[in-house]
């Protein structure tokens, strides 16, 4: 996945590693067209094409994408303009 996020959106371990202990989820919906789902990625994420198409069809085929990752508060940033777009989408704990 491209990493589009700002350095404000990570946080540093004390070693200097990037925390990337949270994930912004997109859940497919029966809604959605999947050509709208690429826009908002291209859009809202920077996704060239094809990163947004494969992340579309990811949705698509296996029901979720993980979009983003990073600290909790980028997440839910990121998850709250999903659904600003219209988009199911949610935060969710990974691993660091």
């Amino acid at each position: 996945m491209t990493d589009t996020l700002e350095l404000h959106d990570v946080d540093l371990l004390a070693d200097g590693a990037v925390e990337r202990s949270w994930r912004a989820i997109v859940w497919d919906d029966p809604v959605n067209l999947m050509t709208y789902v690429t826009y908002v990625f291209q859009s809202y994420f920077g996704y060239p094409r094809a990163e947004a198409e494969r992340l579309m069809l990811l949705v698509h085929t296996e029901g979720r994408a993980v979009v983003a990752s990073g600290n909790r508060e980028a997440m839910e940033r990121h998850v709250q303009a999903m659904h600003g777009y219209g988009l199911q989408a949610t935060v969710v704990k990974g691993e660091t």
